[in-house]
């Protein structure tokens, strides 16, 4: 079992986590994958309980998340860019995580 510290932090590009600053969750800016491999891999070190990476860099860091998604700690969420462009994949992500956690895609599209 790996330990937890209740510390949170946040990975992505400057204008999407400069607010995170500001309700104490520590910010690490990431613009490359190179950048938020080593970032991610840092706070994962540091025990951080919470890793909040945005929709953008976490497509581009698929195997690096994947890894990290079969350990208790840290849980790692996708969040929207500031850019607001959206890809879909922070809800994709989301909807495979609830997938595993009860077996079930109860968020499937039937339209």
């Amino acid at each position: 079992m790996t330990n937890s510290s209740g510390k949170i932090a946040v990975v992505g590009d400057k204008d999407s986590i400069l607010a995170f600053n500001a309700i104490g969750v520590d910010a690490l800016v990431s613009n490359t994958p190179t950048e938020a491999d080593d970032a991610i891999k840092k706070l994962t070190k540091e025990q951080y309980s919470v890793i909040f990476v945005t929709e953008e860099l976490a497509s581009l860091i698929p195997s690096t998340l994947q890894k990290l998604k079969t350990r208790t700690y840290p849980a790692i969420i996708v969040i929207p860019s500031a850019s607001g462009k959206a890809k879909g994949y922070a809800q994709e992500s989301f909807r495979r995580d609830v997938e595993r956690a009860i077996g079930a895609d109860i968020l499937k599209d039937e339209r």
